[in-house]
């Protein structure tokens, strides 16, 4: 295998200097333009390709910064994904996208990564809902950022919506529409937005007089179509005892539960309404378009991306170690959801 080129081959072919090659990469106008050119030549003749990773060591500054999410199957951490991206490049950063899966482990491991790349710092989905990572990952000094969490229990920035309220909106829309029996889909219990989805639907059903055993919850153990199907068919198994409407934690739990109507000759929305959360591109496109709750995700990535880019600024860094210690102000950030009314729910009892 070839070895890769070196500064020192392009000095040796240019017949300069080391010192005058880095100087023709990084302060062009402090060589002249004979000596510019044929260094410019070489590298163009050879291929030489600065390695950008030795330079960040010695600035002991990454142009990069790492983004951990849930799920990149979901279409909504792909848009949170896109705003992020869209920031950093701005500031002329790259991310790096890792996928935890939902796995606590493997957000270990690729929290070490991020430490190991020395990234500038990181955006974070959390899947541990114990707070060990975080903990660990805290050692190293690197900054971070929730994204689509509160930081309950911890001092670091932090973008996320007000589920609370948005379960609220899908439960007061299904109880408005005449439905005194709801299913909620809720997915792993361990995960903070579950548990406020949960909250908000109860919250708007005790405002409309009615007790909790109204909303009849159906846990699975992802957040994926699967387990949405699978969820579907634990409803069509409760017979004559099956809610009327379904509150599903995300959009791919919705999709999953129609599937298993669609399949099982349920019509929705008329023996069965549906709601979902998110938003995510495919909810209009489904079969029977799906109500949802908007969550701004791009927003929401873009905002963290911004947040983490203020902190990490030369002299604004309250971390740690950081040349600024204590100049930056961590800021929780709290977005408002919407309710975006589809086909799914519309049918009146």
């Amino acid at each position: 295998m070839a070895q890769p080129v070196g500064i020192k081959d392009v000095a040796r072919a240019a017949g300069v200097s080391v010192g005058t090659v880095s100087n023709v990469i990084n302060r062009p106008d402090t060589v002249a333009a004979e000596t510019r050119a044929r260094v410019l030549s070489a590298i163009d003749r050879l291929g030489y390709v600065r390695s950008e990773s030795a330079r960040q060591l010695r600035a002991g500054r990454s142009r990069i910064m790492g983004l951990l999410v849930l799920d990149m199957g979901n279409p909504f951490f792909v848009d949170v994904a896109r705003g992020a991206e869209r920031a950093a490049r701005d500031a002329g950063l790259g991310v790096m996208v890792c996928n935890s899966a939902e796995s606590a482990g493997e957000e270990a491991e690729y929290l070490s990564l991020f430490a190991e790349q020395r990234v500038r710092g990181v955006l974070l989905t959390p899947a541990d809902a114990t707070g060990r990572n975080i903990a660990s990952f805290r050692r190293h000094g690197i900054p971070f950022v929730l994204v689509d969490r509160v930081s309950e229990g911890t001092t670091e920035c932090s973008v996320s919506v007000d589920d609370v309220a948005g379960g609220a909106l899908a439960v007061r829309h299904l109880v408005d529409a005449g439905h005194r029996s709801i299913a909620y889909v809720s997915g792993p219990p361990g995960f903070t937005q579950v548990r406020d989805r949960r909250t908000g639907a109860l919250n708007a059903l005790a405002e409309a007089g009615l007790g909790p055993e109204c909303l009849r919850e159906l846990p699975t153990e992802r957040l994926d179509v699967a387990a949405g199907r699978d969820a579907g068919a634990r409803l069509l198994g409760l017979g004559d005892r099956r809610p009327t409407a379904v509150f599903c934690a995300n959009d791919l739990l919705a999709l999953g539960v129609l599937q298993a109507m669609y399949s099982a000759g349920v019509k929705v929305p008329e023996d069965l309404a549906i709601v979902g959360y998110d938003d995510i591109e495919f909810a209009a496109a489904a079969a029977v378009p799906l109500t949802s709750v908007r969550q701004p995700a791009v927003t929401m990535g873009a905002l963290a991306a911004e947040m983490l880019l203020e902190e990490t600024e030369e002299g604004g860094v309250g971390g740690a170690g950081g040349a600024g210690a204590g100049r930056h102000e961590h800021r929780r950030v709290v977005l408002q959801p919407e309710l975006v009314v589809r086909r799914s729910s519309l049918s009146a009892r």
